[in-house]
């Protein structure tokens, strides 16, 4: 079989292995929030005349609310993950269907791009759409 030099050989290339694939792994960081970040709150809508004639399609973030054309929802905690393109937050949200009145729970995906003022919104990634936030000095009272 194998000597005592052999097996010790052995066994620490193996702990290298494990060693270089442990360490290649990238640490993902997740923080938990308790409601939307202040940044991402205010009215968002795909378009300028989108939020000048106060459209379905405008959707409103808040501190503890996300209210779109079809349902309203509140935010029971945003995850927040660090990526290369900058934060993705997800939010988990308790809906009610605002033809329905049904009751449901869902996750929001929100990736801001600070450098053009802009949101991209969906339930997944690969249905995020681009908003852009609507005047800043909109009253409190829609925010």
């Amino acid at each position: 079989m194998y000597g005592s030099r052999e097996l010790l050989i052995m066994r620490i290339a193996g702990l290298l292995a494990v060693t270089v694939v442990l360490s290649s792994q990238p640490a993902v960081a997740v923080k938990r929030h308790a409601s939307i970040p202040e940044p991402l709150r205010g009215s968002w809508a795909p378009s300028a005349d989108a939020c000048k004639n106060e459209d379905k399609s405008v959707v409103v973030l808040s501190a503890k609310a996300y209210t779109g054309s079809e349902r309203s929802c509140s935010v029971l905690w945003v995850s927040e993950t660090a990526s290369v393109r900058g934060p993705t937050y997800s939010a988990r949200l308790r809906c009610t269907n605002q033809l329905s009145q049904k009751r449901s729970e869902s996750n929001l995906i929100i990736r801001p791009d600070n450098e053009t003022n802009q949101i991209s919104i969906g339930g997944g990634f690969s249905n995020l759409k681009t908003y852009q936030r609507c005047s800043p000095s909109e009253p409190a009272t829609r925010r």
